[in-house]
């Protein structure tokens, strides 16, 4: 089972790292949220999305991983959803977070569980 769980974990963000470098609305996103040195921010990210997501596909430093991933997640929440939890209510911020907080859950699972190569 935790197979699995690794595999959909390291989808997520190996997928959403090439879309941060594929995809030029993220860098005005970057843009937005005022960060310091944007396009090289959203570049550091995104390399990190899609190397933590190997790992833990690979199971490999996969606590390692786990633990960039979510600080990664963290910073997003905060930056990114939070806002809408102060502008438009507790509803548009449980729906528009649903994933990160899926996500969240999914890693810390991973932390605690795996120890590198799978357990069956």
């Amino acid at each position: 089972m935790s197979n699995w769980i690794c595999y959909a974990v390291g989808y997520v963000f190996i997928t959403s790292g090439i879309m941060k470098l594929m995809n030029p609305t993220f860098k005005e996103t970057f843009y937005n949220l005022n960060l310091p040195f944007p396009e090289i921010t959203l570049f550091l990210i995104a390399i990190l999305e899609i190397a933590s997501g190997a790992l833990i596909v690979g199971g490999v430093y996969v606590k390692q991983a786990a633990i960039t991933l979510l600080i990664i997640i963290s910073g997003a929440i905060y930056l990114t959803k939070l806002p809408t939890l102060f502008n438009e209510g507790i509803v548009a911020f449980a729906f528009q977070a649903r994933l990160d907080i899926v996500m969240v859950i999914l890693l810390i699972l991973i932390w605690k569980h795996i120890r590198g190569k799978y357990i069956s």
